[in-house]
């Protein structure tokens, strides 16, 4: 132990040792210079320097330009980084510093760091030019502490199995910290110890999920996984009781009143949280007045309440497949700030005047109180459209008109249409899946998203363009990268094998050949598979106070202004813009690009666990038809199998390599495909194969499949 000891003071000596020479410009330093430095006086520490002075100097880390002096050979022997595990127990340390390599450290120089957190390690010295290895010398931020798992009870302790699968221990629970937990059952944990020499961490169980397999159990592990509460804290939902519906008479004289203008919302048959509403009326000029009125959130949800600090820790609503867990407390999202017909409601607007050819005349923003004349569905909506009657067919069909040329306009400047079939579970009573059906997005979906689209790009340029140059205003954009090149020429090879040609010389050529590939593929079995990787080609939208362009909407200016029921960013929006038309001084750009980043990395969250929550119902759906045969397409190849979708249900498995016992088959990566050694017989990415169901394991949310032979 007490070697243990002496090597971790080492350790942190070799720390303050190298920052020593960093903090004096790499000086060359004697060791009793540099026991002065850290005032480390008597003779033990300053051997001990010496010790590590020589020992880096034959480890390539120290030079010693002249003889008893040091110097650092590279000055930067420390990064901070994340911890990205893999499956062997190692870990790749990604640094902050992206100019920066990635580092290799082995499990046991992991000193107990985690998936996700945030680390301090301390570079060795290459050797030979190979791979950067190093060791964490500090954990600075858990990513996080709550795991999901099931528990297992003996006569003397418990022990959680979590099912993140990059959490490489299993967590020791004292019998007394296990609340009413079963064995067997699923359990939150949190993790609140690990004893220095500990093999497994100590937790805590926090709340006990129910039985495995029972839909809300296996709902709500999904949710805590992810990071997300399963309710609201009770001051949060105390505040939101709070707020009256009642508009007071005072507040509706500060607002321009749309109450008598036609005004009505189209949304899906079961939504509760009706963000947005569209005005319509014809002007004397011949003109048309178009209103975006959006839920005002900002007006009821005051920043640095607890409502609000609660709003922007979650950041946006979930979308599960039997649910959705909403940011606000339903009070506020299916109440007070839902656009609900036949009541007055509080919106934020862009109102604009189109001409005849959808050219905006005139634009108007501002607070607003409407009152909506109709609830729509998006299928009545269509009905309307395709029959031309019905509730405000004629303002109907001449929205519809205007969205068809703002449409078009859209993919000639370059934007770039992802249509991919999406398939919904048709649910029980219980939320066990008995079918499934093809969502389809027809006219109604997409006259409501080229008007929001409208507002969201006019709502960023009005700003970018109020204050220009050094003094311009915060705002909060939704910005899209142009692709890499390296990438998008990899799908392109891909796609020619289907007949397809990607033109890469500018992105106009590219987004027109993208929607070239797009609206021919619709329909056809590789339609997925192409949407998929077309998008995974893309870079990731995101959320920052940086304005640069959305390149796959081809808008020089974007943000997201018309759903602050359920993204966050929204709500800042909506703040932004109000304190600039009251003429507010710029907001603190600092305080805004966190918020950003926070929403992005929360959004990306809630997008993994809405797919946790589909492979889960994919598992279910066909756990009940194991040993069934179905056709699917090759979605994915990896070197120890390959994933296919079936084409009827869209449910993804895998076929696992050591099954197909005809050949040795191993990966092709650069040619999409897994090749048999002997008989060379290729599976391609993208080929048609028939499987049959194996197996299903609902704890993992995985499905595996047999290929069935030519």
């Amino acid at each position: 132990m007490a070697k243990k000891k002496s090597a971790n003071i080492k350790l942190v000596l070799n720390q303050l040792v190298s920052d020593i020479f960093e903090k004096n410009d790499n000086q060359a330093l004697n060791y009793k210079q540099v026991s002065a430095k850290l005032n480390l006086n008597d003779q033990e520490s300053r051997d001990t320097i010496l010790e590590i002075l020589k020992d880096g100097k034959a480890s390539g880390v120290y030079l010693e330009p002249e003889k008893g002096k040091f110097k650092l050979k590279d000055l930067q022997t420390f990064i901070i980084g994340h911890v990205d595990m893999t499956a062997d127990g190692s870990a790749y340390i990604i640094p902050d510093d992206e100019f920066e390599k990635d580092i290799r450290v082995a499990p046991r120089k992991l000193k107990n760091a985690l998936h996700g957190d945030t680390v301090k390690v301390y570079v060795f010295a290459k050797k030979n030019g190979s791979k950067r290895d190093g060791e964490v010398i500090e954990i600075i931020k858990r990513a996080k502490s709550d795991f999901t798992g099931v528990i297992k009870i003996s006569d003397r302790f418990a022990f959680v199995i979590a099912d993140d699968k990059k959490m490489m221990h299993d967590i020791f629970v004292p019998l007394a910290d296990i609340l009413d937990a079963r064995n067997g059952q699923r359990v939150l944990v949190n993790l609140t110890d690990w004893p220095e020499g500990a093999k497994n961490p100590i937790g805590v169980v926090k709340h006990v999920l129910g039985n495995q397999g029972e839909n809300n159990t296996e709902m709500n592990a999904i949710l805590a996984q992810y990071g997300f509460p399963l309710s609201f804290p009770p001051q949060v939902e105390k505040e939101a009781n709070a707020i009256p519906e009642e508009i007071p008479a005072k507040e509706i004289v500060n607002r321009k009143d749309f109450r008598k203008v036609l005004t009505f919302t189209i949304d899906p048959a079961d939504a509760k949280d009706f963000d947005d509403a569209i005005s319509y009326q014809k002007l004397a000029n011949g003109n048309h007045e178009i209103g975006v009125h959006i839920a005002d959130v900002s007006h009821y949800v005051i920043q640095g309440t607890d409502l609000d600090k609660e709003a922007y820790s979650r950041a946006t609503s979930v979308y599960l497949v039997d649910r959705v867990i909403p940011m606000l407390p339903e009070r506020l999202s299916n109440g007070v700030c839902s656009l609900r017909p036949h009541e007055d409601k509080l919106c934020f607007a862009a109102v604009f005047e189109l001409d005849e050819q959808a050219n905006i005349v005139n634009e108007w923003y501002g607070r607003t109180v409407i009152h909506s004349d109709r609830r729509f569905s998006y299928e009545e909506a269509q009905e309307v459209i395709e029959s031309k009657q019905g509730d405000y067919a004629k303002e109907i069909e001449k929205l519809n008109e205007l969205a068809y040329i703002l449409r078009d306009r859209k993919f000639k400047n370059g934007a770039i249409s992802f249509e991919s079939t999406e398939v919904k579970f048709k649910l029980d009573e219980f939320g066990k899946p008995i079918g499934v059906y093809v969502k389809e997005r027809k006219d109604a979906h997409k006259l409501i998203e080229d008007y929001m689209l409208l507002a969201n790009r006019k709502v960023a340029e009005f700003i970018a363009k109020k204050v220009k140059g050094e003094k311009k205003l915060t705002f909060v954009y939704r910005v899209h990268d142009s692709p890499n090149m390296e990438t998008l020429n990899t799908f392109a090879t891909f796609a020619s094998r289907f007949g397809y040609k990607i033109n890469t010389k500018s992105d106009k050529e590219i987004a027109k050949s993208l929607n070239y590939l797009m609206a021919d593929v619709e329909g056809k079995k590789e339609q997925n598979i192409l949407t998929s990787l077309a998008i995974r080609s893309m870079a990731k939208a995101i959320y920052t106070t940086k304005k640069t362009s959305h390149y796959g909407l081809a808008f020089e200016y974007y943000t997201h202004f018309t759903s602050p029921i359920r993204r966050y960013p929204d709500v800042m929006a909506h703040r932004l813009l109000q304190g600039y038309l009251d003429g507010g001084k710029s907001a603190d750009a600092e305080f805004y690009e966190v918020a950003s980043a926070h929403s992005s990395a929360m959004e990306k969250r809630a997008a993994e666990a809405e797919r946790a929550s589909i492979k889960y119902k994919q598992a279910e759906y066909l756990e009940n038809n194991i040993g069934s045969n179905y056709k699917g397409i090759i979605s994915g190849v990896t070197e120890w199998g390959m994933y296919v979708e079936i084409e009827e249900n869209k449910c993804e498995g895998m076929i696992r390599l050591r099954d197909i016992s005809d050949d040795f088959y191993v990966l092709d990566e650069k040619n999409y495909c897994i090749v048999g050694q002997r008989k060379k017989k290729k599976y391609q990415l993208g080929d048609e194969v028939m499987i049959r169901v194996k197996k299903v394991d609902l704890s993992k949310r995985q499905i595996d499949f047999t290929l069935i032979p030519d």
